[in-house]
């Protein structure tokens, strides 16, 4: 399948969900699906291109449809209700749509997400795994942070204490907290060569966010206000 076939594909996914499937949670929108497919097929150019195209592209602009807080009780069941949700669809709404790549579609849906411990067995899993995660890094995972927050009603950090160097970081109070106990050990859980150095570098600036940040609050960290 060539790129003006994957073009098609994509503009016809866009209008889809453009007209079905929008939604309030700004994080979880077509833009954040968009960026995810141009991560994911970066990292497959350069990783040699070993992914079907067509899965990837679908696996990525379908991934989030089911999209709970991340307070949900059953916030691990996500992914799979989106591979079961965008498998339904395929049938239904593209019926054009190969019949013997929805199962690879559906795999790659569930494995991508971090809280639902699934093992990423093929290319396209892998890889949408690892552009998903890039979403939670850099400049877009920093803004995503906060926004999440503010759903969520969460205090930025805990003021005697933020960066908790002397307590047990809690992300479901704090949100600066979700740095160390999700998004610094991500770049570690990388699939791809690609991935892990894409998420490295993205880490970085989280990594340098945290000293501003420290820094601004030192009489707090140090115990003096």
């Amino acid at each position: 399948m060539d790129n003006t076939d994957i073009g098609r594909w994509e503009l016809r996914f866009t209008a889809f969900l453009q007209l079905h499937e929008q939604h309030d949670d700004g994080s979880h929108d077509l833009g954040h699906f968009q960026r995810v497919w141009k991560a994911a097929r970066e990292i497959d150019r350069v990783e040699g291109g070993a992914a079907d195209p067509l899965i990837l592209l679908t696996a990525c602009y379908f991934h989030d449809l089911v999209s709970l807080p991340k307070n949900h009780p059953e916030r691990r069941q996500a992914s799979r209700l989106s591979a079961e949700r965008t498998a339904g669809i395929l049938q239904s709404d593209f019926p054009d749509f190969p019949p013997d790549k929805i199962d690879g579609v559906r795999h790659a849906i569930h494995a991508h997400s971090f809280s639902a411990k699934v093992d990423a067995l093929t290319a396209e899993a892998r890889i949408l795994q690892d552009a998903d995660r890039l979403e939670a890094l850099g400049a877009i995972g920093l803004a995503r942070v906060f926004y999440t927050a503010g759903q969520l009603g969460q205090k930025l950090f805990d003021p005697g204490d933020p960066l908790a160097l002397r307590r047990e970081p809690d992300d479901l109070r704090f949100s600066l907290d979700h740095f160390q106990l999700k998004l610094l050990k991500l770049p570690a859980l990388m699939n791809t060569d690609t991935g892990k150095k894409m998420a490295e570098e993205r880490a970085d600036y989280l990594r340098g966010f945290l000293v501003t940040i420290g820094g601004e609050l030192g009489g707090v960290v140090r115990g003096e206000g």
